[in-house]
């Protein structure tokens, strides 16, 4: 089942790529008592996802920020050091990237499509959510090939 507005973030683990390497990071710390702007995408380095949905994101920080969003967040199944390299190579020191390495995030919320015909395998959809202190407030779900509800743009319209 789908997550929906008002929902609290299932508990998972996420891996994040930093400067001394993978850091394992809990779904419940990471959300509790903070209000964040995370974003899924499909997969790292991807055209509209490094060319729009990344870049839309790292622009409108300051903005986001400044409307009360304390950290901005990207998640995609794929492992911390292709995440990491992601955000080195798109300047994206704005953006706490998130590896679903395995999808476990994808599908505690529902948000997992089958990319086989791809040879991506399991990913993550495209969407928004603003989770204010573990609870979903805002949930944008693209449509399938499409790129509007989750871009920084609609974030920023809704807050």
């Amino acid at each position: 089942m789908t997550i929906q507005i008002g929902d609290r973030i299932p508990s998972t683990t996420f891996v994040k790529a930093t400067d001394n390497g993978p850091e394992q990071v809990s779904s419940d710390e990471f959300f509790a008592g903070r209000k964040v702007a995370l974003f899924s995408v499909p997969g790292a380095f991807t055209p509209t996802c490094s060319a729009r949905h990344l870049p839309g994101y790292v622009e409108k920080a300051d903005e986001l920020k400044a409307k009360g969003v304390d950290e901005i967040a990207c998640t995609a199944v794929n492992d911390a050091f292709v995440m990491g390299a992601w955000a080195k190579s798109a300047d994206a020191g704005d953006v706490t990237m998130l590896s679903d390495g395995n999808g476990a995030f994808a599908k505690a919320v529902g948000l997992e499509f089958d990319g086989s015909k791809f040879g991506m395998g399991t990913r993550g959809q495209r969407y928004a959510m603003l989770v204010n202190d573990g609870v979903v407030e805002q949930l944008h779900v693209e449509a399938p090939g499409e790129f509007k509800v989750s871009s920084a743009e609609h974030m920023l319209e809704n807050l």
